[in-house]
């Protein structure tokens, strides 16, 4: 694309989150030099989500917001913008404030919580997405509040070691049988159910919330547990309603089809972060991943396709190695790769103890990596995994011998 059409393009972004501000700075770093719009709902200047459920629950809110000087980027930011429809064959979006015209429209408006059905408007219940979710939450840790926290996956077992550290009474009821049912197999969760009780936060499986009110959460079984507060963690679906309408394909779960260089099925519009779903030819599936790393390294690919459209210049297929991290009860749990179609899960460790890794392998080639504590497993991991480099198994099981000195 010549300098001259740069200069004319104007590129829209939809998404304040990590995706949007990260798909800005790649456009600049990758010398386009068209207008860009940064279109955010939130009012806030556009700010990191992992501290939310670890820094700014426990005062320390400073942090949070992206150290991008967006003035200096010359990157024109409408914050506080609700995106209502997109009309394609117009070129334009519709806002509250009225149309934006675009050439070029990158959609990376994330995902939304999934609400516990019944408990709209009720006081005392809270979602723990944004930086208003993590300020009003603030004061119920502070008053050491006795909470429930519904839904044991990621961010409810981060929520209870925030909530445990703030000394509040916790209650974490899960429906699955096991937390992180969705995420990983019952083996590898099984030692990680026990991290809850070392904690002082009470787990109950098989759980499920009849009816919230004031003051408590009434079980299906009929059990009363006591709740100034309910902090409901029970997964989220991409923030993609307003393009209801639009002709965009969207898979089941609401997402964005975006091919392998995240463009979409209209136009000169792209997709990227936690609402848009690509190909993995890695994977030999189509990945959805909620992860703050895929809104960073997506975005690359999506400045790349823009600023090279024309120009024969192609920076390859979108096609990470999936990788994300949690820091929970005293544990830095780190995990990359897909462990769907594995073959053989190898443990490097005692899960009894602090520290131990899971391997899984597909074929004798490691495909995704689970390591709690273990940061240099993770990371020889994830080269192996990225250059599909095969293991001798009795050697890579052996949590003494490095795993790159475990290749077969």
């Amino acid at each position: 694309m010549s300098e001259q059409k740069h200069a004319q393009q104007h590129v829209v972004i939809v998404g304040a989150g990590m995706a949007g501000v990260q798909t800005a700075v790649a456009l600049r770093e990758q010398g386009f030099t068209g207008p860009v719009t940064l279109i955010g709902a939130e009012p806030h200047q556009p700010y990191d989500r992992p501290p939310l459920s670890k820094a700014v629950l426990l005062g320390n809110a400073e942090g949070s917001a992206f150290d991008v000087d967006f003035e200096e980027l010359g990157v024109e930011l409408r914050l506080g913008l609700d995106v209502t429809g997109l009309r394609a064959a117009d070129h334009e979006i519709d806002t509250e404030a009225g149309p934006v015209a675009y050439d070029t429209l990158v959609v990376a408006t994330g995902a939304q919580p999934i609400t516990l059905p019944g408990t709209e408007g009720v006081p005392g219940v809270h979602l723990l997405r944004t930086l208003d979710d993590a300020v009003r939450l603030g004061p119920v840790l502070e008053r050491r509040h006795s909470v429930v926290v519904v839904g044991a996956g990621w961010i409810g077992a981060e929520f209870a070691t925030a909530a445990r550290e703030a000394g509040c009474a916790v209650t974490v009821v899960e429906a699955a049988d096991r937390p992180l049912a969705g995420a990983l197999p019952a083996e590898v969760t099984a030692p990680m159910a026990e991290w809850y009780g070392e904690n002082g936060a009470e787990l109950l499986t098989h759980a499920r919330v009849d009816i919230v009110e004031p003051g408590r959460v009434v079980l299906a079984d009929g059990r009363e547990l006591p709740a100034d507060a309910v902090v409901v963690g029970i997964g989220a679906l991409p923030a993609t309603g307003w393009l209801t309408g639009s002709g965009i394909a969207l898979d089941p779960s609401g997402a964005v089809t975006a091919d392998e260089r995240l463009r979409t099925s209209l136009p000169d519009v792209y997709a990227v972060g936690d609402c848009a779903s690509f190909p993995s030819a890695r994977y030999g599936r189509r990945l959805l991943v909620h992860h703050w790393d895929n809104a960073l390294q997506g975005p690359r690919t999506v400045a790349a396709a823009i600023t090279g459209a024309g120009t024969g210049t192609d920076s390859g297929p979108y096609d990470p190695v999936p990788y994300f991290w949690s820091e929970q009860f005293g544990r830095f749990v780190q995990y990359a790769g897909h462990h769907a179609d594995a073959d053989e899960l190898l443990w490097r460790g005692d899960p009894a103890e602090k520290t131990w890794s899971v391997l899984w392998l597909r074929a004798g080639v490691p495909v995704a990596l689970l390591a709690v504590g273990r940061p240099r497993d993770l990371a020889q991991g994830r080269r192996l995994i990225e250059t599909a480099t095969a293991v001798d198994p009795t050697r890579a099981a052996d949590p003494s011998v490095p795993l790159k000195a475990a290749v077969a």
